[in-house]
């Protein structure tokens, strides 16, 4: 009977040990979330679409963590995965049928600005890849420098929409979807500036 109750109490013992330290890595998780959640809500107010800028990023807080480097790749596969759908939803919309001339030939300038767009992002995401110490202020004028003309393709993309020989429905669907994408890329581009402040965040 004693060695049962001895059995029971170690038992019991071990339970508690599991409990306590499940109870401990859960704290700790969610701090680290809410730390990291700050961090991005910080760091986005630093950017000129805020909101989005937090609403893109905070569904990967748990990558980000605190880093600037990380958080400044998350902004960049957001914006190129956000690019890549419209260049496809572009492309599908140009073949259909009952368009214009005008709205035809916008569409295709669009589509290969945004394949230009896609390009260049992609390059600046492989080049943050290669981020060392010794090279990291040519990296981030490379970046900076691709981001940047990212930025002025999608401008090009959108004036092509403008005026009023377009669809207004159409244009408002196309216009909406590209200025959501260069919304992301000036974001990307702030947090990618963020980044080249702070070099020794090489991690």
């Amino acid at each position: 009977m004693a060695a049962l109750s001895s059995n029971s109490l170690a038992e019991f013992l071990l339970l508690l040990i599991a409990i306590s330290s499940y109870l401990n890595s859960s704290s700790a998780a969610r701090v680290t979330t809410k730390s990291s959640t700050e961090f991005i809500r910080t760091s986005c107010s630093t950017t000129t679409y805020p909101r989005l800028c937090y609403t893109s990023l905070s569904i990967h807080s748990s990558t980000i963590q605190t880093s600037p480097k990380l958080l400044a790749n998350a902004a960049l596969n957001v914006t190129l995965s956000s690019a890549k759908s419209t260049s496809t939803m572009i492309s599908t919309l140009s073949q259909t049928h009952r368009m214009k001339p005008r709205e035809v030939s916008a569409m295709k300038d669009c589509v290969e600005e945004l394949g230009d767009a896609v390009n260049e992002l992609g390059k600046s995401m492989d080049e943050m890849s290669h981020a060392r110490q010794s090279n990291f202020q040519s990296m981030i004028d490379d970046v900076q420098t691709w981001v940047s003309a990212a930025l002025t393709d999608e401008s090009t993309c959108s004036d092509g929409f403008a005026g009023n020989a377009m669809n207004g429905n159409l244009k408002t669907a196309v216009r909406g979807r590209i200025v959501n994408i260069a919304q992301l890329t000036s974001n990307a581009l702030a947090l990618i500036n963020n980044y080249a402040s702070d070099p020794e965040m090489l991690g």
